[in-house]
């Protein structure tokens, strides 16, 4: 047998024996050439399945046109290990800096970087604390504006605990807006209101107290709700009724804005009893125009509350029925944690349209004229055939319902500001 030959020597006989070889041989050597480098199939790359990867679907903090990654169902959650390498500093910063958007977000679309890994730096930032202030979110200089505009409605602290052992003064108005019948329930002759509602309620209050709550009850007058006349006199409230829809202009809600963060108070009674009159639609709508904040609406007042855990008069336990015994609940708008705006749908002030006195009793005094001093005559004429409940007793208890109510707003503002420095 012979020796094996060297494999050039073989390929160089194989071109000297076979033609077809030889041409076959150089053919594949042009085409390997010529195509070798052509892509026929270009691969499609996947993009990253989470946030935080580099070309992932979380843009960069600039840009803003990158749209909402629709959020996984369970099944496909992919099963994330986190190490105990520190975060990037760049996670912190997005966490911190970076307002998400409103549109399809949800927590669960969100990778954070476990809480043992933040730097202690990074962790002040992420908690760091509210402003000092007074109260729920009332500040130091708030505080300060409140006391100078509430102070002096109350008389020191009296001679034993409670609220009945002290003295007050202070002087409350008809509020009168534009549009609607802000005068649905009192009379007013000559320009003078005479008699209903509010008049009776004070009268009742500085006669009962002995006038150790001294009121306005002979001179009660409408006042403008955008006249800066409110911040001259600073009443602890204004009293709002009628029977109609209405709308406040522009400068009426600027105007009871800044009188509500001053420490005031809208009162507002409907002279329709019960929901969906006009007025009680008018006067929600209207009242969170002038406290627009989002996350503040209108709350029913539980039995907890001051106004009735802590009253004047402890014997009125809840909210007494009003006119044709409606019995709605006490609604109000809070701000700094406090009422701004109390809202009574039962209609106390037709029924205070009927006065009674310090004993309880009706009040059927008349005037020279021979004229009611404290009575409307077509409520008192129909109290049998219309209303049903005008009795003695059902108007004593709405009456010192109403005393409870005047007490908490001329109080519910110390306890905050007490430390305050007057303006």
């Amino acid at each position: 047998m012979s020796p094996k030959q060297p494999l050039l020597s073989n390929l160089v006989d194989k071109f000297s024996n076979s033609r077809d070889f030889t041409i076959s041989f150089v053919l594949h050597l042009i085409l390997v050439f010529v195509f070798g480098s052509t892509v026929l199939y270009q691969a499609v790359q996947e993009p990253p399945d989470f946030e935080g990867e580099s070309g992932g679907f979380v843009a960069d903090a600039a840009d803003t046109t990158a749209p909402p990654q629709e959020a996984q169902p369970a099944s496909q959650t992919p099963n994330i290990t986190v190490t105990a390498a520190p975060a990037p500093a760049n996670i912190v910063s997005a966490i911190t800096t970076v307002a998400p958007s409103a549109i399809n977000f949800t927590m669960a679309q969100m990778v954070v970087a476990p809480a043992q890994n933040v730097t202690a730096a990074a962790a002040q930032t992420l908690t760091a604390p509210r402003p000092a202030a007074m109260g729920d979110g009332l500040n130091a200089a708030q505080a300060s504006a409140v006391k100078g505009f509430t102070q002096g409605w109350g008389k020191g602290q009296g001679s034993g605990t409670g609220t009945r052992t002290r003295e007050f003064e202070f002087i409350a108005y008809i509020g009168q807006y534009a549009g609607g019948n802000w005068n649905s329930t009192i009379r007013v002759v000559n320009g003078k209101i005479e008699n209903g509602s509010l008049p009776n309620l004070l009268y009742f209050m500085s006669k009962w107290s002995k006038n150790k709550v001294k009121t306005n009850y002979l001179n009660v007058k409408a006042i403008k709700l955008d006249s800066d006349e409110i911040f001259a006199v600073k009443p602890p409230f204004l009293f709002l009724t009628g029977t109609r829809d209405f709308r406040l202009s522009d400068k009426e809600v600027e105007t009871l804005q800044r009188y509500v963060r001053l420490g005031g108070a809208i009162w507002g009674d409907s002279s329709v009893p019960g929901r969906n009159s006009r007025f009680d639609i008018a006067f929600r709508r209207e009242m969170r125009r002038v406290i627009p904040d989002v996350d503040k609406d209108w709350e029913k007042l539980p039995a907890s509350h001051p106004i009735f855990a802590e009253p004047y008069f402890p014997e009125v336990k809840e909210i007494p029925p009003g006119l044709n015994f409606y019995q709605e609940p006490l609604y109000a708008l809070k701000i700094y944690g406090e009422i701004a705006i109390i809202y009574t749908a039962n209609d106390y002030g037709d029924m205070w349209q009927i006065g009674i006195n310090e004993q309880g009793q009706v009040d059927l005094r008349k005037n020279e004229r021979e004229a009611f001093v404290a009575i409307n005559p077509v409520i008192w004429d129909n109290r049998d055939v219309y209303l049903r409940n005008i009795t003695p007793e059902s108007l004593a208890l709405t009456y010192k319902f109403g005393t409870n109510i005047v007490i908490h707003l001329l109080t519910r503002w110390e306890s905050k500001t007490r430390t305050a420095t007057s303006l």
